[in-house]
């Protein structure tokens, strides 16, 4: 893709979706966006300090997701590697930052390795995704960082969809923003351990600044029009560290997906989430070896971060895999089945444990609870129509 002159109008733009319209707007102002705005400088410098304070045995490998033109760059380690969707941004990123490397990439797929960045800058570039789309975004950052990796992310506040701002000096673009406390929890479904969050106003809004860690956990795979939510207990720090829910040898988990119809292939969340409308999440982030060592504490938190999720991005239905949970935050009595609880005012079904230390519940019966879940999805979605 290349880009084009600054004053030439934006062309067939109603076709786009909003996405590739703000892409446009930017590959064709450039350098009208760029003499309107200026840098401030003094969040990047602040991050590169805490990078490269980490004790690392190279030099850091930071990535500035959706970089404009580039302008952080010089505050930023040497050999930040500078990523647009926009190559008009990223022709402009040469006169600052000569040796950068530059990549024209999709915020919501990165071209990066599994834990091969120590920190990400994304500066306002976020914003310009749908918001049910950065659930993923968000995934992906946690997979392309090494554990304890730095993120720094900022977003405006309020609680909007994505969508275009009155009076916007370059229309075509849309943005969404977040309340702090939907943030928050994303953040921590995402794998992130918030250690900051700054609020500057900026005109009519205030951005919200996020300085996280990657976290050993898994990230959560969701986004709207999930049919299913399956919601284990915690991850284990085998699933923690491969990426994949359910994952230790001996969880049946995925065999019963299977055997319900439910999954095509094995130990694949993301075909799951694309393909079968099933997303994954843990009442409780943090992983461990059992989960018996958790605290009622923990469940009810993770209750609360849920229905927060639930009521945001409406599941058809939501599957609570393990009743132990379940017991400690909502209803100690409950037994397998449709609750009477809610989780953000969509439908719970309870379901035994399907670890390898719950053997005397076997596969059969495990992919009869799946799609007794689906069938009350199925129900809740028909009810709701």
């Amino acid at each position: 893709m290349t880009g084009t002159p600054d004053d030439e109008a934006v062309d067939s733009t109603a076709a786009l979706d909003p996405h590739r319209r703000t892409l446009d707007v930017y590959e064709h102002q450039a350098g009208r966006w760029e003499q309107r705005r200026s840098p401030e400088l003094d969040p990047a410098r602040a991050f590169t300090a805490r990078v490269e304070a980490a004790p690392l045995e190279h030099a850091p490998v930071v990535l500035d997701a959706g970089c404009g033109p580039g302008w952080h760059l010089e505050a930023l380690p040497p050999g930040t590697i500078a990523l647009d969707g926009a190559a008009a941004m990223l022709g402009r990123v040469g006169t600052r930052a000569p040796l950068a490397p530059r990549v024209q990439a999709d915020l919501r797929a990165l071209p990066v390795r599994r834990g091969s960045l120590d920190g990400v800058w994304a500066e306002r570039s976020l914003v310009h995704l749908e918001r049910g789309a950065v659930p993923m975004a968000l995934w992906d950052l946690h997979r392309s960082l090494r554990v304890g990796g730095l993120l720094c992310m900022s977003v405006f506040e309020g609680d909007t969809e994505h969508g275009p701002v009155e009076g916007d000096d370059f229309p075509g673009r849309s943005f969404h923003a977040w309340s702090e406390q939907l943030l928050r929890s994303v953040l921590e479904g995402a794998g992130f351990e918030l250690e900051l969050l700054e609020r500057s106003p900026r005109g009519d809004v205030d951005l919200l600044r996020v300085w996280a860690r990657r976290s050993r956990t898994l990230a959560d795979t969701v986004s709207p029009g999930m049919r299913l939510l399956l919601v284990g207990l915690n991850p284990s720090w085998v699933a923690a560290d491969a990426g994949v829910g359910f994952h230790r040898a001996g969880n049946r988990a995925w065999p019963a997906l299977a055997a319900a119809g439910l999954s095509d292939v094995d130990r694949d969340p993301l075909r799951l989430l694309a393909h079968g409308r099933i997303g994954m999440t843990d009442l409780v982030k943090a992983p461990s070896a059992r989960a018996d060592g958790l605290s009622q504490e923990q469940y009810r938190h993770g209750v609360e971060r849920l229905d927060r999720l639930c009521r945001w991005l409406r599941p058809a239905a939501v599957c609570v895999v393990g009743l132990a949970g379940w017991r400690a935050a909502v209803d100690r009595r409950a037994v397998a089945g449709i609750q009477d609880a809610e989780l953000g005012g969509r439908p719970v079904y309870l379901m035994p444990n399907p670890s390898g230390a719950n053997a005397h519940v076997g596969v059969d019966d495990l992919a009869e609870h799946l799609r007794a879940a689906a069938r009350l999805a199925r129900d809740s979605s028909g009810a709701a129509a």
